[in-house]
């Protein structure tokens, strides 16, 4: 009860709750065996989209691979990091060896530069002799290849990612070893992938590199020049 400002009185009366009525129970209707079947049948569905899901999320199988790739690498044409002995057999004064630059090509004596990347040392002989023809009494070159030296690039989940200047023949096992091995917080699964240029065309190679290390596979891929070593990361 409360008084207003006119002095008026009102009066309110509070029911008890009690008083109300109870709302009425809900039933829930009996589920007919049709309604249960159906439910049933939705249920499967969606664990066989799960696994189909699933199925399409695993690593395909390896390809097997082509019997070049497991011979060492060889060329018979000149490239960039090569060391190459130049002989002039009646003038020895014009002996050298050199490094095939980044540009591909040497420098001589008496004739500036000459273009040897992509060519054979039979090839080299022969420009040599023709830009000496007028100096030389005995028309004779020799050209050796005393070392060969290639670039390959590793990327991904190793210790030391980058560029290795390679001089010999290497494998795949051999050229992770030396970016520092598998970095094992951030690897994912067991392949590894390569890509390397044929016929101007990128071509890529998956390969278990894990097996190769542990023994389990005897398969051996070695390198050529430029080839991309990719080890897969983890998203996290």
């Amino acid at each position: 009860m409360f008084t207003s400002r006119s002095n008026r009185t009102c009066t309110f009366s509070l029911t008890p709750a009690a008083a109300f009525p109870p709302p009425p129970a809900r039933s829930n209707p009996p589920r007919s065996p049709g309604a249960a079947c159906l439910a049933r049948v939705r249920l499967l569905a969606g664990l066989w989209g799960l696994i189909l899901w699933a199925g399409c999320e695993t690593t395909p199988p390896l390809a097997p691979l082509p019997p070049e790739v497991q011979r060492p690498y060889s060329s018979v044409e000149l490239r960039e990091g090569d060391v190459v002995r130049i002989t002039f057999p009646g003038a020895p004064s014009l002996n050298t060896a050199q490094q095939v630059r980044r540009d591909g090509k040497i420098t001589l004596d008496q004739v500036g530069e000459l273009d040897v990347a992509g060519k054979t040392p039979a090839q080299v002989e022969a420009e040599i002799l023709k830009l000496y023809e007028n100096r030389l009494v005995t028309k004779q070159v020799v050209v050796t290849v005393e070392s060969s030296a290639f670039p390959v690039y590793v990327s991904g989940a190793v210790l030391r990612p980058g560029k290795i200047m390679v001089t010999q023949a290497i494998s795949i096992v051999e050229a992770i070893m030396e970016a520092g091995g598998f970095d094992e917080n951030r690897a994912k699964g067991n392949a590894v992938v390569v890509t390397r240029m044929v016929n101007g065309v990128p071509k890529s190679y998956r390969l278990d590199v894990r097996a190769m290390i542990t023994g389990r596979s005897s398969t051996r891929f070695y390198l050529q020049p430029n080839d991309v070593i990719y080890v897969p990361s983890r998203a996290w």
